[in-house]
C-alpha cells in the first residue's frame, strides 16, 4: 500500500473527505460508489465499485460469443476500463483505461456506429495511439436502472467491413442483456 502523507479526521457523522488529488488520480467523481474492505490489521480499504465488474467472468464468455458470432473484435467495458475482450490481443485492451472520447459517449448515453470506412473511429482505450486502427465500429452503452454502467463495443480492422443494422442489433441485445443482469 502506498502512503500519501495526508491525514484526515472523521467528523461527528463518521465521514471522511478523500483529498481532491486522490479523487482526481483515481477518477472518482461525486456520486461514484465505493466498496469498503477491512483487513486483519485493521486497515480500511476503499475501492471504486464497478457493478459490471462483478460480471467479468460472464462478460468474458459473452465477449467470446460475440467475437465468434460476428467475426469482429468484441470488448465489454465498465465506466472506467475494458473488463472483457475477445478477437484481439488482451494486452491491447484488457484492464486498460477508457479513452476520453469513449467516456464522453457513455456519459451522454450515446450509441455510436461508424458505418463507412471514411469516418473517424473512436479510440477505445487511453493508450490507443491516434492512428486509425479500426475501420468500423459500434459502441452501445449498457444501462441498468437508468444509469450507464459500461458499454459493448464491436471493432473491425478489415478495410472492407461496414457495420450495419445486424451488428447494431447484436450489440444492442448484448448491452440490454448485460444491463438486465445487473438488475436481478
Amino acid at each position: 500500500m502506498k502512503a500519501t502523507g495526508v491525514v484526515r479526521r472523521i467528523d461527528d457523522l463518521g465521514r471522511i473527505v478523500i483529498p481532491k488529488e486522490i479523487r482526481k488520480t483515481l477518477r472518482i467523481k461525486e456520486g461514484d460508489p465505493l466498496e469498503i474492505f477491512t483487513d486483519k490489521e485493521g486497515e480500511v480499504i476503499l475501492k471504486k465499485y464497478s457493478p459490471i465488474g462483478e460480471l467479468s467472468e460472464f462478460a468474458t464468455g459473452y465477449a467470446e460469443t460475440l467475437a465468434k458470432t460476428t467475426g469482429h473484435i468484441a470488448c465489454i467495458t465498465d465506466k472506467d476500463s475494458v473488463i472483457a475482450v475477445s478477437g484481439a490481443s488482451k494486452k491491447e485492451f484488457l484492464e486498460q483505461d477508457l479513452s476520453k472520447e469513449l467516456e464522453q459517449l457513455l456519459e451522454d448515453k450515446e450509441v455510436y456506429t461508424s458505418r463507412d470506412n471514411n469516418e473517424v473511429s473512436i479510440p477505445v482505450t487511453k493508450n490507443a495511439n491516434q492512428d486509425r486502427k479500426y475501420n468500423s465500429q459500434v459502441v452501445y452503452p449498457i444501462i441498468s436502472q437508468g444509469d450507464v454502467i459500461g458499454s459493448v463495443v464491436l471493432l473491425s480492422k478489415d478495410a472492407n467491413t461496414k457495420m450495419g443494422e445486424t451488428e447494431l442489433k447484436v450489440v444492442q441485445s448484448a448491452a440490454g442483456f448485460l444491463g438486465s443482469q445487473m438488475e436481478i
